[in-house]
C-alpha cells in the first residue's frame, strides 16, 4: 500500500513538472542585433542558438568542441546563414583572451551573451592550475564578461544571460574554497558541491555586474534551465555506487526536461521586452524566483579573489 502510495505522488509530481513547464511566448524579432552563446554545440546552448536565430539573430556559437556540423544545422532549419561558430575553450585564460579579442576586432556590436558552457565534473586542474569545474563553468565566464563589457555598452541596451542552476542554494562557497585543489576526495559528494558552488559563483557575479552596469543599460540574469537530461547532468554520476545511478536516472526520466524545454527560460530572459529594464533576478521556467542569498561584503570578497583568480589587468577591472 505504501509503495503504491508514493508511486501515485511521483507520478502526479512529474504529471506537475510536465504541466507547469516555462515555455517563452516573446514572439521578438532580432534582426540586427548580435548574440554569443557558450557551450552551442549540443544541448540547451545549441537549441538557444537554433531559437535566436530563428528570429533572424546574428548568432556567434562558441565551444570547445568542433561547431561545423551544429553551426551548419541551425543554418538549415533556421534559413539563417549569418552563424559564426569558433573555437573556446574556457579551461584556458589564454582561449579565453584570444576569443574575445577576435570578437572585438571583427563584430561591431554585441547584444546578447549568454553564458551557458559547463562540466558536471573533472579530477583534474586547467593549464591555468584552476579547479576545472570552477573554471569552465565560472572562472571563464567571469572572464569572458569583463573582456566584453565595452561592446556590450556600446550596444546597450543589452543583456547578460549566465545559466546557473537551482542547486546553487545547496552551496557552501567561501573565498576560502573558490578553487579547490587536487587534493579533494573525488567522491560524488564533494564533486556534487564543486558543481553547486560554481553554479553560486554565477549568481553572486551576476549580482554584482547587474549593479555595476545599472547606469549602461546592460541586464545582468540568472537562469535555472530546470533539470535537464544531459551530459552534464549525467557525468555527476559517474563517481557513485549502482543503486544510486538507478534511482538518479529514474528521477530523470521522471522529471526531466529535454533540450528545448531546458532552453526556454533562457530565451525569454534574452529576448522578452517585459525585461528589458530587469537586472539582478534568477529566473525558473520563464519567471522570477528568489535568488540564493547571503552577505555581500562576503560576496564582494569572492569578485575580488575572482579578479586574481583570472589575472584581470587594472584597466579590464570593472569600478
Amino acid at each position: 500500500m505504501l509503495v503504491t502510495i508514493i508511486v501515485l505522488f511521483l507520478v502526479s509530481l512529474a504529471i506537475f513538472a510536465r504541466l507547469t513547464r516555462g515555455i517563452t511566448k516573446s514572439s521578438t524579432c532580432l534582426i540586427g542585433k548580435t548574440a554569443i552563446i557558450t557551450g552551442a554545440n549540443s544541448g540547451v546552448g545549441y537549441q538557444t542558438a537554433l531559437n535566436l536565430a530563428s528570429r533572424g539573430c546574428r548568432v556567434i556559437m562558441a565551444d570547445v568542441a568542433n561547431l561545423e556540423k551544429s553551426k551548419n544545422d541551425v543554418i538549415k532549419h533556421t534559413n539563417n546563414s549569418n552563424i559564426i561558430a569558433k573555437k573556446l575553450d574556457l579551461g584556458s585564460l589564454e582561449s579565453i583572451r584570444e576569443f574575445a579579442n577576435e570578437i572585438k576586432r571583427n563584430e561591431t556590436r554585441l547584444d546578447i551573451l549568454v553564458n551557458n558552457a559547463g562540466i558536471g565534473s573533472c579530477s583534474s586542474a586547467t593549464i591555468d592550475g584552476l579547479n576545472a569545474v570552477m573554471q569552465v563553468n565560472y572562472f571563464g565566464h567571469f572572464l569572458l564578461t569583463h573582456l566584453l563589457i565595452d561592446l556590450l555598452k556600446k550596444s546597450s541596451p543589452a543583456r547578460i544571460i549566465f545559466t546557473s542552476s537551482i542547486l546553487s542554494f545547496f552551496n557552501n562557497l567561501t573565498v576560502g574554497n573558490l578553487n579547490p585543489g587536487l587534493d579533494t576526495p573525488q567522491s560524488f559528494r564533494n564533486q556534487l558541491q564543486i558543481y553547486n558552488n560554481s553554479k553560486f559563483a554565477l549568481t553572486v557575479a551576476s549580482g554584482i555586474f547587474a549593479k555595476k552596469l545599472q547606469t549602461a543599460a546592460v541586464t545582468s540574469n540568472c537562469v535555472h534551465p530546470g533539470l535537464v537530461s544531459t551530459y552534464i547532468n549525467l557525468s555527476l554520476l559517474d563517481e557513485t555506487n549502482i543503486f544510486v545511478k538507478i534511482v538518479v536516472k529514474l528521477l530523470f526520466f521522471m522529471f526531466a526536461k529535454d533540450s528545448w524545454t531546458g532552453s526556454q527560460s533562457i530565451v525569454h530572459v534574452a529576448v522578452s521586452q517585459k525585461l528589458e529594464h530587469v537586472t539582478g533576478g534568477f529566473f525558473v521556467d520563464c519567471l522570477q524566483f528568489w535568488a540564493p542569498g547571503g552577505r555581500e561584503d562576503e560576496f564582494e570578497e569572492i569578485w575580488r579573489a575572482s579578479e586574481e583568480f583570472v589575472k584581470l589587468g587594472p584597466e579590464e577591472k570593472l569600478s
